[in-house]
């Protein structure tokens, strides 16, 4: 028996059938090298706000370094609650509806461990964040993928969820606004879906980390719609729209016998989210609406200079209305993304990430973050131009 052959057998086949994120791999690559201007990973570039930072430098000081409840603050649930409410027009009790998280991520993690057998499928809506197929692989599930295009801008339709589900169908995930395309759901479209959902009693797993950052219209959140509140897992947190990503605090709402089941697993495994994130994130949502909505004014201006851009230098891009992200089409170069990518960033040091990583749907696009300084979009576009002329 090969060496190769021992090693693999210690790990589970669960495991070793899930490849490494096709994100982090151009980020690695991009860290590796000097002077790349990286559209990559989505991460704002503001540094979390000054007052923010204080609250938690200022709990060390008086001593708040122990572990919190598992659901998290109450404080912190309390305002999440009324954030919710003022925000999005969806009311949770604080005691029983809601769980504080480390990161979305784990409310992803812990939202499907919670609902799923092993053999319940959960259809996936794609182009999507690369975690969600591997995450209900890893809960005992099996991801059924319901593609999205840009001929129908990447929304989802009634039509695509009903042809997906089987007897075997548990659950619905996506994410609106969209990462990696910046799509969003109106309320009528939401409202139309609803219908299927509860047509067919699905859990509905719904990420709205992304909520806060729309441009032309405002976020319509699932649960606030009639009779969704009972099958809707809320998943938000505070590292996009409060510019606090390594804080690592989200939080999930929804249904009470859900949110405590998952409350159950969180307790087994990170007990608690930091406290002294949770009492930054505190404070953001008591005082942090200003620098919030001057970030997210920030981002419009960086969103409509790179759809203008990318259609000036020869690339067809769909506006996107929420997220930080442009989802360029490079059918037109007659190159796969990877290829392009991989060429892009080592002749033009600009680190883009190539679609198919999001999904099949995604497959004749690249995806680029526009959470980074207009200086550096600037030179990103134009060394964009020259790659896209050398080709010619």
């Amino acid at each position: 028996m090969s060496i190769s052959k021992v090693a693999n057998s210690r790990l589970s086949r669960t495991i070793q059938s899930i490849p490494p994120s096709g994100i982090r791999r151009f980020f690695e690559l991009a860290s590796s090298m000097e002077g790349v201007i990286s559209l990559g990973v989505g991460e704002p570039d503001f540094v979390t706000p000054w007052n923010t930072r204080e609250a938690a430098i200022s709990s060390l000081e008086r001593g708040y370094t122990a572990y919190t409840s598992n659901s998290g603050l109450y404080e912190l649930r309390e305002e999440i609650c009324k954030y919710l409410d003022s925000s999005f027009q969806v009311s949770y009790e604080p005691d029983k509806e809601v769980v504080v998280t480390v990161g979305a991520s784990e409310g992803i993690d812990l939202a499907l461990r919670a609902i799923l057998d092993p053999g319940d499928e959960v259809l996936v809506v794609e182009p999507c964040y690369v975690s969600y197929d591997p995450v209900v692989r890893l809960a005992g599930g099996v991801p059924v993928a319901v593609q999205t295009t840009l001929e129908q801008q990447f929304k989802l339709t009634p039509e695509q969820v009903e042809a997906k589900i089987t007897d075997r169908t548990k659950a619905i995930i996506f994410c609106f606004p969209n990462n990696p395309t910046g799509s969003i759901m109106t309320r009528e479209e939401l409202a139309a879906l609803a219908t299927v959902f509860a047509r067919h009693d699905l859990v509905v797993i719904s990420d709205e980390i992304y909520a806060e950052l729309t441009y032309d219209t405002n976020h319509t959140s699932l649960a606030s719609l009639p009779g969704m509140k009972e099958r809707t897992i809320l998943l938000s947190g505070f590292s996009k729209a409060f510019a606090m990503t390594g804080w690592r605090i989200g939080y999930a709402t929804g249904p009470e016998d859900i949110i405590q089941a998952m409350v159950k697993i969180h307790q087994y495994t990170m007990l608690c989210a930091p406290i002294m994130g949770q009492i930054a994130a505190l404070e953001s949502l008591r005082h942090g609406m200003e620098a919030k909505e001057r970030m997210i004014e920030s981002y419009r201006q960086r969103r409509n200079y790179v759809v203008k851009s990318f259609e000036q230098i020869g690339l067809s891009c769909h506006k996107p209305e929420g997220a930080f992200y442009a989802f360029p089409s490079i059918a037109s170069t007659g190159m796969p993304a990877e290829e392009f990518a991989e060429k892009l960033i080592l002749e033009q040091k600009v680190a883009v990430v190539p679609g198919h990583v999001f999904g099949d749907g995604g497959a004749q696009h690249i995806r680029c973050s526009y959470a980074t300084s207009l200086e550096n979009l600037e030179i990103a576009i134009d060394r964009m131009d020259s790659f896209l002329r050398a080709q010619k």
